[in-house]
């Protein structure tokens, strides 16, 4: 089994074995330490044996440190490939925080003092009298004679638009067939004809020789 793809038990059996190991790494690493900054003078009211006890004390601290990150990191695998499983892409996770917080803002005292005031403020609109008084003002126009008239004047014109076009494309049309059928119009098509024959035969011709 890959050593990395093993979880870390903080209750596991092995876990005085493992912290006896943590315990000589530590010394070795304070003895190191303590050796290194021997030479580093001490900071003020701070004797030798006190420096040692806390080098020894912060290398016990950066050990547990890197043993949590060891296992923050297998849980994170763990968690992975449980999601992996269950078919939960980062995807639908994003669909599903969505949804809750969007949830969660609609029960929310804020959203729904909002929405209770907003009605409020709508009701006490609809029913002032300056809203009735323009809705019955609006009411009366429509009713009124001479929007009853506009509405007409505006549908005829709208309608004799219409036929003033229509009657335009007929008497277009009629113009077009009345110059076909006019003797100028059939003495040019001659002509055109009689261009396209002698051209024919000169074609001809020459296609002979």
């Amino acid at each position: 089994m890959d050593p990395t793809s093993q979880d870390i038990n903080l209750n596991s059996p092995n876990k005085g074995n493992s912290m006896d190991r943590s315990d000589n790494m530590a010394d070795v690493q304070a003895e190191g330490a303590a050796a290194a900054n021997s030479a580093l003078p001490l900071p003020p009211g701070l004797t030798e044996e006190e420096a040692e006890e806390l080098h020894l004390e912060l290398t016990k601290v950066e050990e547990e440190i890197n043993t949590l990150r060891q296992v923050l990191s297998a849980k994170e695998r763990h968690a992975s490939e449980l999601k992996r499983k269950l078919g939960l892409s980062p995807l639908n996770e994003l669909k599903q925080n969505i949804t809750k917080s969007w949830q969660d803002v609609q029960t929310s005292q804020a959203y729904v003092r909002t929405t209770e005031k907003l009605g409020e403020w709508n009701e006490r609109v609809t029913s002032s009298d300056l809203y009735l008084s323009a809705s019955a003002t609006l009411d009366d126009i429509t009713h009124s004679e001479a929007y009853k008239k506009t509405q007409e004047t505006l549908s005829e014109a709208g309608q004799r638009t219409s036929a003033a076009f229509n009657t335009l494309g007929t008497a277009i049309s009629r113009r077009l067939g009345d110059m076909r059928n006019s003797p100028t119009f059939k003495s040019f098509e001659d002509k055109v004809g009689n261009l396209k024959e002698a051209g024919s035969a000169e074609s001809a011709k020459r296609h002979n020789h």
